[in-house]
């Protein structure tokens, strides 16, 4: 009943009036459920629903949506064990009505999701030519691409699996990105941590998974980024921690590449002498990523210029100058980006040197900060 809630304020006027109003919805006899599956697509994301026992299913449905109003054609998502699950209501009986203890639920599981769970390309609209420098990169990949487009026509001479390598914000996964546009391909795109499960077997699970959608959706690409992160060299043991069976699982799976046709596995790391000997074997060849030069870093200046939503009264040859030893990303955001930002928050109309000055001493400080950390 509900006189039975503990409120201190249940004798006011506005909760009789809001009391009056639940117990006037009708009780929900009966409600019938559609699994859906999550509204968003994230690589690693299991969008496939067994249902073991269905009265269990309904004690689990009915103790988490107990009280809620359904009614036919909205949705109701788990919040405990698979949260942000969806469920359509395809049946109320009566409509608009409310869920309680009594009422009767079913579900139906859609079997067409369920063998063959929808994978959506990932969405980049990034272009091999938007990449300033990195030529021996592209030219590397012009191999990839060939395969790609035609996996039965390399057969025993397919590229499997490839290391990019080098400092960050040097354009490894925008290269991978861009492969994955012009080609119109599946890109699995995970940072290795993402393979740490909670319990024992997770993490196997999870590279088994990925692996078999890539074979379903073939040809395509995975990019493991941070792959240092899970194949760290046993002598930083203390830091990598307990990741074997993760490893393990990696090498299975990339060393059953060549069974998987129109697959490249492609890891990335910043530092490529702290792969783990037995990981980086694996990969048949690596491909550097440099800092730009001098006329990279101009044009990269220059095309980041062409967007920027306010005016800019800036010297060209002393950016140039100062972003010696800086990746294309930090000079997008650590030079551009927090120069523009200054600027607004000055409320000036125009951007100047003086706004880059003090937008370059503090990535120096930033970046000396984090050296005395090592220290």
């Amino acid at each position: 009943m509900k006189t039975d809630i503990k409120n201190p304020e249940s004798k006011s006027k506005k909760n009789k009036k809001t009391t009056l109003k639940i117990e006037e919805e009708p009780i929900a006899v009966k409600i019938v459920l559609e699994a859906i599956g999550y509204p968003f697509d994230f690589n690693l994301m299991e969008t496939n629903l067994e249902i073991t026992d269905a009265k269990l299913f309904e004690e689990y449905a009915k103790e988490q949506w107990l009280g809620l109003l359904v009614k036919e054609g909205s949705y109701l998502f788990d919040q405990k064990i698979i949260p942000d699950y969806g469920f359509k209501v395809i049946r109320a009986i009566p409509n608009n009505s409310i869920i309680t203890d009594t009422t009767n639920i079913e579900i139906i599981i859609n079997e067409n999701t369920k063998q063959s769970p929808q994978i959506e390309l990932y969405k980049s609209d990034v272009r091999i030519s938007d990449i300033i420098g990195q030529e021996n990169a592209k030219n590397k990949s012009k191999v990839l691409m060939k395969y790609l487009e035609d996996p039965e026509k390399f057969g025993k001479w397919a590229p499997h699996n490839i290391l990019f390598y080098g400092l960050p914000g040097t354009g490894k996964t925008m290269l991978a990105k861009a492969l994955s546009n012009e080609l119109e391909v599946p890109l699995y795109l995970i940072k290795a941590t993402t393979l740490i499960g909670d319990h024992v077997g997770d993490g196997a699970s999870k590279i088994h998974d990925l692996f078999e959608k890539a074979l379903k959706t073939s040809p395509s690409i995975i990019f493991i980024d941070e792959i240092d992160a899970v194949a760290l060299h046993r002598s930083f043991q203390s830091l990598r921690g307990d990741v074997t069976e993760i490893v393990n699982s990696l090498l299975t799976e990339m060393d059953e590449i060549s069974e998987n046709k129109g697959i490249i596995t492609i890891g990335a790391t910043n530092n490529i002498n702290s792969l783990d000997y037995a990981i980086r074997s694996r990969f048949e060849q690596e491909i550097e990523f440099k800092l730009p030069d001098e006329k990279e870093r101009r044009k990269i200046i220059l095309k980041n210029l062409e967007t920027f939503p306010l005016k800019y009264n800036l010297d060209v040859d002393k950016l140039v100058k100062i972003s010696k030893n800086m990746s294309g990303r930090d000079i997008k955001e650590k030079l551009l980006k927090t120069s523009l930002h200054r600027g607004i928050s000055n409320d000036s109309s125009i951007i100047t040197m003086d706004d880059i000055n003090f937008a370059y001493k503090l990535s120096k400080k930033k970046f000396n900060d984090v050296k005395g950390m090592h220290q």
